[in-house]
Order: structure tokens, then sequence, then C-alpha cells
């Protein structure tokens, strides 16, 4: 049920692979809150999904781009724009991608190329994209940056691996962005700390399926699911949230508030 909550603003989504990915519920919400979008994703992820059926489904325009390329962000930038008509009022960022984890190698063992690969792919786009979008003025005022993060920033998860430190960085540059792209252009920078989510990159972390379940002993009102992040991701690129910047935002249905749950305890006490 939509809202008209985004009637009239423009944005760019990156990051849909499949329709498990949250970045396609984010562009269907989007899309039935009656938001316009390109959706843009690196060519290779563009080839392993069904990108072309979600352009379809909303009405939207395709743009690859390398987030991690500057002349691809540039360019990206710049026929978004052209195609929608303006300015932006909305971007999600929802990329993340570890060589290390997906081949197998342990934080302590890592190969340093592929570590530095993936804080490119999984962080440091991050500022490259927001620096193209401020260098370029490409963002109305009250618009709306949002960047998807995981827990593991701040508490170790063994298998999650580099991508915890990923992550950290991520959390930082949308803090450190977030206070010159309000100062300057009265934009706002938030992270979404997701639950774990069966995604397809979240699905290759070692351990996932034990991930999900022991999240889901442990929060109050369950795991959040993608379709749960899309919504909430709405409500911030909506004018709801006008001055809520800066922010990392927990979505994990009260995951990181709780020390231990009744569930968890029943397991290790042979109650369950």
């Amino acid at each position: 049920m939509g809202y008209n909550l985004l009637k009239g603003k423009r944005g760019i989504i990156f990051g849909a692979l499949d329709e498990n990915s949250i970045a396609w519920k984010t562009a269907e919400r989007v899309h039935e809150e009656g938001g316009k979008f390109v959706l843009t994703n690196a060519p290779i992820a563009m080839r392993m999904g069904q990108i072309n059926e979600l352009a379809e489904k909303t009405g939207s325009e395709i743009i690859p781009a390398d987030a991690t390329d500057l002349a691809d962000l540039e360019n990206l930038v710049e026929k978004a724009q052209e195609i929608l008509g303006g300015k932006l009022d909305f971007v999600l960022h929802s990329i993340g991608m570890s060589i290390n984890v997906r081949k197998g190698r342990a934080y302590t063992d890592q190969k340093y190329d592929w570590t530095q690969k993936g804080t490119d792919v999984s962080a440091m786009s991050f500022h490259k994209v927001m620096q193209t979008l401020y260098q370029k003025d490409a963002m109305n005022e009250w618009g709306s940056i949002v960047a998807l993060t995981y827990m593991a920033a701040q508490r170790v998860f063994p298998d999650y691996n580099d991508m915890a430190d990923n992550k950290a960085y991520l959390e930082s540059i949308g803090r450190s962005f977030g206070y010159f792209f309000g100062k300057d252009k009265k934009v706002r920078v938030n992270t979404i700390s997701q639950s774990p989510t069966p995604t397809t990159a979240g699905q290759g972390v070692k351990g996932f399926d034990g991930f999900i379940a022991y999240a889901e002993k442990m929060s109050p009102l369950g795991n959040a699911t993608a379709l749960d992040c899309a919504n909430y991701t709405v409500t911030l690129f909506s004018d709801l949230t006008k001055r809520v910047t800066m922010q990392n935002l927990f979505n994990d249905g009260g995951f990181s508030n709780v020390g231990v749950s009744n569930e968890v305890m029943a397991t290790f006490m042979g109650d369950d």
C-alpha cells in the first residue's frame, strides 16, 4: 500500500541484483510511493542478476556504473539528472563485496590486494558516490542519502571477516560526509544497520544460517526482512525525516540492545 510519500522525488538506486536484494525491494517500494529513479550496478553484477526485469516493472532506466570508478560515477550522475529531469532527492548505496570471504580466506590470513579491493567496493565507493554528488551539486535541498551496513561494524562476528572493517569505514564516511552535506547542501546522510538478511551477498558468508537463527532468537521482534529495510529506507527518503542525519540506525528487531534472551539461554541450559 502506497502513501505517495515520494511523489515527485527522483533518485538513484545502487545494487539491485535480484528479488532477494534489499535494493530490489527498495526500488519496488519507492516506485509504489511515487518516486522515480534510475537503477545502477557494476556491469559484472548486471550479467549475474535480473535487473532488466526490475527496470521494466518500475518503468526505470538502467545506467551501468562501477561505483569505484569516478568517471563512471560522473557519467551516472549526469545521465540520471538528464533522464529524470532535474536534481536528485534520494540515493541508496547498497554495495558490498569481500573477495577474502568469497574465497574462504580467514581474517588472520588475508590477501591484502583482495582486502583493498573489498574496501574500495564496500566503503570507499560510498565516499566516491557522495563526493561526485557533492561536487556536481546534484542533490536537491532536504535530499537523503542512505547506505546499508551491519552490526559487525561494532561487534565481532568472526566469519564476517574483513567486511566488518569495511562496514565500520562505511559508517564513518556516512558521519563525516553527512556533516559537510548537511552544512553546505542541507542533504541528509544516514546508514541503516540491518538484521542479517538472506540476500545473494549475505549468503556468501560462512555460517550465515547460524547468524540468522541466532539473531532471530535474540531479537524481541525477530529479524527485520529485506522488505522491512525497504520500508525504513522509504521513510528516510521522505520529508518525514528531514532533520535525521549522520545517524547509524538499527533496523534489527531490537537485537542491538539485547545482552541475552530467554530463547538463547534455554539453548545453553538444555531446555530447547
